[in-house]
């Protein structure tokens, strides 16, 4: 079923997303890379590569489908040299290191085959130095056909005299990364052909890096435009760190934007002050707190869910972490029970969950380029537990209609200055109604409730504690153990 081009696909507010960063997720063994790699378990470094490639994506097809992954977004894949392939030199074909388009065309075949969706990284604010076009400006200076491709302050330019700063629009000041002039009417039309062209080829949506910094009038609509005409069920999110008003709904140009609001909200509930601060990334708009209470969390999340409708809420694309933040596990300090506290939140929120590679068998890291380890295939069982948390709440995720839609109701604490251990709140409506509670305390808490919110024939359907609701003719009240979490299924008829 297709849907208009101001609505989300339908698809997204069923999908629960994989984030592959590609050297490092599974190395073939069939491609030769004709390069120097890095030992695999060696603990990452900033320029080295690991030798991952797409065709060890399409060997762990089924291992991917097992845990209930139904769509993968990719860090980028063109043409780079750099292991994480943000320095763009060439936009038509996928790096030879991950096994080239041949690997792509058979990933999309073999993926679409499993009912899994991929979602490539566009890079489109800025190209690398290795471009063509800006390689053809260095070597002919005021004199290149495409020296409208990029805003040069000043000639010479010099793209390798990295001593004195870049004369031309560099991202973060990087000579690495001249920004594109978008501008220019070719330039445009040159990155609005890729976005079509992959679609074309079936990628099945776009994640764009920073596109806050593209300001040229109306270049984000009509690339939205353009794909969407290409395929009217192509997903399309932006990596926007704050709250995204403007940007997504029926006048925004995207589905929906990479909601670290919440990521900040749940880490700093569900981990709060027992948080590894060696561990946290602070830059742009990724601020974990050292804690927050119930009622703080709750009125954070009230507040995320009035800026968006109920389509755009469903087409949130919900992270706990990424290839530019520390991992969970390290951020919670190794704590099993922290990572599924937050995970639980993840996975039963309105909107599209993602799982960066790893986190399922409780893979570590710091920041970058430590968050970029490796995938430790020879340690798939080294946190069962935790394996077993995430696999489950997937299935729950697809077995339960009120967990992928827009239905959404706080119910504890009240707002006010009751500030309790324990939030409560219901997912979707009538017969599909859940309540879900989360004590992030490190004691047991007796949470009220009131009367009718959870009946005597609640059906508990998962939990990681013994939760226990009474109900007498004057409250409910719920028992739940220090830092714990239990689902219900609630039925309730519908006036």
């Amino acid at each position: 079923m297709s849907t208009s081009n101001a609505s989300p696909p339908n698809w997204v507010k069923d999908a629960v997303f994989y984030q592959i960063f590609p050297d490092r997720f599974n190395r073939s063994g069939t491609v030769d890379v004709g390069a120097k790699i890095e030992d695999w378990e060696a603990s990452p470094t900033v320029h080295g590569y690991k030798g991952g490639d797409l065709w060890g994506v399409i060997d762990k097809l089924d291992y991917l489908a097992d845990l209930g992954i139904t769509a993968i977004w990719f860090n980028p894949i063109f043409q780079s040299a750099s292991n994480h392939r943000y320095h763009t030199y060439d936009y038509w074909n996928v790096d030879p290191m991950l096994g080239g388009n041949a690997a792509f065309d058979a990933l999309i075949e073999k993926a679409h085959a499993k009912g899994i969706r991929i979602v490539l990284d566009g890079v489109f604010n800025h190209a690398s130095r290795g471009f063509f076009q800006f390689s053809d400006i260095a070597e002919q200076q005021e004199k290149s056909a495409y020296v409208d491709w990029f805003r040069v302050h000043k000639f010479p330019i010099d793209p390798y005299d990295e001593d004195t700063p870049a004369t031309y629009a560099a991202w973060w000041g990087l000579h690495a990364l001249p920004q594109f002039n978008t501008d220019t009417e070719a330039v445009r039309e040159f990155l609005w052909s890729v976005g079509t062209h992959w679609i074309e080829r079936g990628a099945d949506g776009w994640r764009l890096d920073v596109p806050n910094e593209i300001s040229t009038p109306g270049f984000w609509d009509e690339f939205r435009a353009r794909v969407r005409a290409t395929n009217p069920e192509a997903y399309i999110t932006g990596e926007i760190w704050h709250e995204a008003v403007g940007w997504v709904g029926p006048e925004g140009p995207f589905d929906g934007v990479m909601n670290y609001p919440l990521t900040n909200a749940i880490i700093s509930f569900g981990i709060g002050n027992r948080i590894n601060h060696d561990a946290i990334v602070d830059n742009n708009d990724y601020h974990v707190s050292s804690g927050i209470n119930a009622g703080e969390f709750a009125d954070r999340i009230d507040r995320l869910f009035e800026l968006y409708g109920p389509e755009q809420r469903t087409a949130m694309l919900n992270l706990l972490d990424s290839h530019d933040t520390g991992r969970l596990m390290s951020m919670a300090n190794g704590d099993v029970d922290l990572v599924v506290l937050c995970l639980t939140l993840l996975l039963t929120m309105p909107g599209a969950p993602c799982i960066y590679y790893g986190t399922e068998v409780g893979l570590e890291g710091g920041p970058d380029p430590d968050c970029r380890r490796g995938f430790p295939w020879d340690s798939l069982d080294a946190t069962p537990d935790l394996t077993a948390a995430i696999s489950e709440l997937i299935a729950l995720r697809h077995g339960q209609p009120g967990l992928r839609s827009p239905d959404f109701e706080r119910i504890g604490p009240a707002p006010g200055p009751d500030f309790g251990r324990s939030y409560v709140y219901a997912r979707g409506a009538g017969q599909d109604r859940l309540v879900i509670v989360i004590n992030h305390a490190d004691e047991d808490d007796l949470v009220p409730l009131d009367v009718g919110v959870l009946s005597a024939g609640a059906e508990r359907i998962w939990s990681r504690c013994d939760a226990k609701v009474t109900n007498t003719d004057s409250k409910c009240t719920v028992s739940m153990s220090a830092r714990s979490v239990a689902i219900w299924h609630d039925p309730q008829e519908q006036s």
